[in-house]
């Protein structure tokens, strides 16, 4: 009986080594935490790419483009997705007259954690008479997701930004929920060293009743949010409103000192995505961006 009581006790602790070693009174494990960082910089020259720095789990493929399209990078988390206490940087410039494209290779995968935040930083800037498009395809919550991101643009006065930015609440094709966890999306828009736009969404603790809610949420899976600062994006309201009536999802559009703003959301995650999508399309031909989404999405 001692001997068998004895087995099973070693089994339960080497299953359960964290709760094992907190009982009996051994601080609790350091678990590897990713630490990432990537600055890409673009100007007009021929081939565009001026400058690389880049630190595991962050990595860019700079994928060849035709000639006189935007010079484009993809983004890689090559851990597969952010938990807890991993921390990623991201600085993206344009100068010179330059255009780039920077997007995502996926969905990038916000973990369950135990209890730290997936730290996030975005920097943006975009020098006199350049461009840039920030296409990030969409983020998802895994039910228990910590995550803190900040985005920060910073344009001159004639500077151009496409920007986009999508939230999936939970696994929704494994019919999981973001029930639990907390989100804080900052973002802050400044032109010609004005402060422009700022947002922040913030969800804790049962994030579930705040998405449940009719005066919030409304049942949404997803939220989408598309950003249009240019000297000329007063012009594209009109085409965004109609776009966004004809759309698989909730949907509109707005102007915020000469910033186009657009909001989707819904129950459906994918027609949230169809319908940016269906937005970005139209907003990047009228605006002489492109015909088409880049290949990833």
């Amino acid at each position: 009986m001692r001997q068998a009581a004895g087995v099973t006790a070693a089994g339960i602790g080497a299953a359960n080594a964290p709760q094992a070693a907190l009982l009996h009174g051994a601080p609790p494990p350091v678990f590897e935490r990713g630490d990432g960082a990537l600055e890409i910089a673009f100007d007009g020259r021929p081939g565009g790419l001026v400058h690389l720095y880049q630190r595991a789990p962050a990595r860019a493929l700079l994928p060849k483009v035709p000639a006189g399209q935007p010079s484009e990078a993809v983004l890689i988390t090559t851990s597969g997705g952010l938990t807890g206490g991993d921390r990623m940087r991201y600085r993206v410039r344009v100068s010179g007259g330059g255009r780039a494209l920077v997007t995502t290779q996926a969905a990038e995968k916000i973990y369950r954690s135990l209890g730290p935040e997936v730290d996030i930083g975005v920097e943006l800037e975009v020098a006199a008479g350049a461009r840039l498009e920030w296409l990030p395809q969409e983020t998802i919550l895994f039910d228990g997701a910590r995550l803190a991101r900040r985005t920060r643009a910073v344009l001159e006065p004639d500077a151009r930004l496409l920007a986009c930015e999508m939230l999936v609440f939970g696994r929704t094709a494994s019919g999981e929920r973001f029930r639990r966890g907390s989100l804080a999306e900052r973002w802050r828009l400044e032109r010609g060293g004005r402060l422009m736009w700022a947002d922040a969404l913030g969800l804790e603790g049962d994030v579930a009743a705040t998405l449940d809610d009719p005066f919030t949420f409304a049942g949404a899976a997803a939220l989408a949010t598309l950003i249009h600062a240019a000297p000329d994006a007063a012009r594209h309201l009109a085409l965004a409103r109609e776009a966004a009536a004809g759309l698989g999802c909730r949907a509109g559009a707005s102007l915020v000192n000469g910033i186009l703003l657009g909001r989707l959301f819904g129950p459906d995650a994918a027609l949230v995505r169809a319908g940016l999508a269906d937005l970005l399309g139209r907003l990047r031909r009228a605006a002489s961006y492109g015909h088409s989404l880049p290949r990833v999405w």
